[in-house]
């Protein structure tokens, strides 16, 4: 139940990836014969991934090799494009840490970046975003979906305020893509970072949706490939699958979605309603499909990740590209989480391998996991309260009659 730190590939597109390994194996930047298949197979990738977004052309779909490195082309490339019009950036304290870190990057770089603040429940205030707006503001980037409580955005909204405002309009869908329908034209997206492992593709690619007429800079250089923002020998087996994973998406998103959203809210029930102090973190019905992120009081959320995978249930305690890192999420703090609750906090994310059969079986289980990790806890309300006693107690002792 860990589907938001990596997804298996479909049988269907290692399918049709596995004759470009060797038999399709020339480079499609070749004139010859060997490299006239790769090209045009590369080209149909492209076109798979265009028609799930809506984009109005195959060529604004630029291939990557993942999400992160398509935020960095469409993010720096239109800051150091539109650095002599202004260096104002507008973004929000719950992006994925590569957004943040690019943010991070750009500040050390003569930008100033304001980080909006999300509500309990996560959601970016458009008319909050649109009174940040500066006469230097070039370029505002919100994510789709909160990739840690799965909270969806006011896109749309957002999307036509930043266009009466001619100002670029960057979106991080890598964790909504093939979850929810996606029309760039709709929604006013400028530029899209999406990735293929996400929507059951390989590892190793993405793609960063550019609106034709979006003029940015290279931030790398090379042999001209993808016109010439991500140069380098395209990864054929990851594109051809990419694609494919694209075109399923487009064809089972609907039916899938109702599925998942099934289990997904029996899940919620079944461990708020039998579990005490468990709470849902992000909106309750606006968020991904297959999300469920709770947090429970009096407990920490690596000992509860452990105990599941003990008993075979795989999930995340926060991100996972920051799963490494012992503090907490910093989306639940930016939503003002208690930090002893957030440390608390563990993902549920559900896929298309999971059944009614899994739920019941985790519903099952937690209740007696977080019975066991309260009675050993040092934040367990009894511990909690022995501790401000005890510390009320010595704040008597070395206080002065007079002061």
């Amino acid at each position: 139940m860990d589907y938001a730190a990596a997804c298996p590939v479909d049988p269907r597109v290692m399918e049709a990836m596995m004759p470009f390994f060797a038999d399709k194996f020339g480079n499609p930047s070749s004139l010859h014969s060997s490299g006239r298949e790769p090209r045009k197979a590369l080209e149909e990738a492209r076109t798979k991934v265009a028609s799930l977004f809506n984009s109005k052309r195959k060529e604004e779909i630029v291939f990557t090799s993942n999400g992160t490195e398509a935020s960095n082309i469409g993010i720096k490339g239109v800051a150091m494009r539109m650095k002599g019009e202004g260096n104002h950036i507008i973004t929000s304290a719950i992006e994925h840490i590569s957004v943040l870190n690019i943010m991070k990057y750009l500040e050390k770089n003569g930008f100033e970046v304001t980080y909006l603040k999300p509500s309990l429940d996560g959601f970016i205030d458009p008319s909050e975003l649109e009174r940040s707006i500066r006469k230097e503001t070039v370029l505002a980037t919100i994510m789709f979906a909160n990739n840690e409580v799965g909270t969806l955005q006011p896109i749309e909204e957002i999307g036509k305020i930043l266009e009466q405002k001619d100002i670029f309009f960057h979106v991080d869908a890598v964790a909504a893509a093939g979850k929810v329908p996606i029309d760039v034209q709709k929604l006013k997206i400028d530029l899209m970072s999406v990735s293929s492992n996400d929507i059951y593709g390989p590892k190793g690619a993405g793609a960063l949706y550019m609106r034709d007429g979006t003029r940015i800079e290279a931030v790398n250089q090379g042999g001209g490939q993808e016109r010439g923002f991500r140069s380098g020998s395209e990864d054929m087996p990851a594109i051809v699958g990419f694609g494919r994973a694209a075109e399923i998406a487009k064809a089972e998103m609907e039916d899938e979605g109702r599925r998942i959203i099934v289990l997904r809210d029996r899940l919620i029930k079944g461990i708020t309603g039998s579990i005490e102090d468990s709470f849902l973190n992000g909106h309750p019905t606006k968020r991904l499909p297959n999300n469920a992120n709770f947090r429970f009081r009096y407990v920490e959320g690596e000992s509860m990740l452990l105990n599941l995978d003990m008993m075979g249930v795989s999930v995340s305690s926060s991100s996972p590209c920051t799963s490494k890192s012992l503090l907490p999420s910093h989306v639940l703090l930016a939503c003002e989480i208690p930090t002893e609750e957030a440390q608390s906090a563990v993902q549920f994310t559900l896929g298309r391998s999971n059944t009614e059969a899994d739920v019941d079986y985790v519903v099952g289980i937690l209740p007696g996991i977080i019975k066991k990790l309260r009675a050993m806890s040092p934040f367990s309300q009894r511990n909690l309260e022995e501790m401000r006693s005890t510390a009320g107690h010595r704040e008597e002792e070395h206080h002065h009659p007079d002061e």
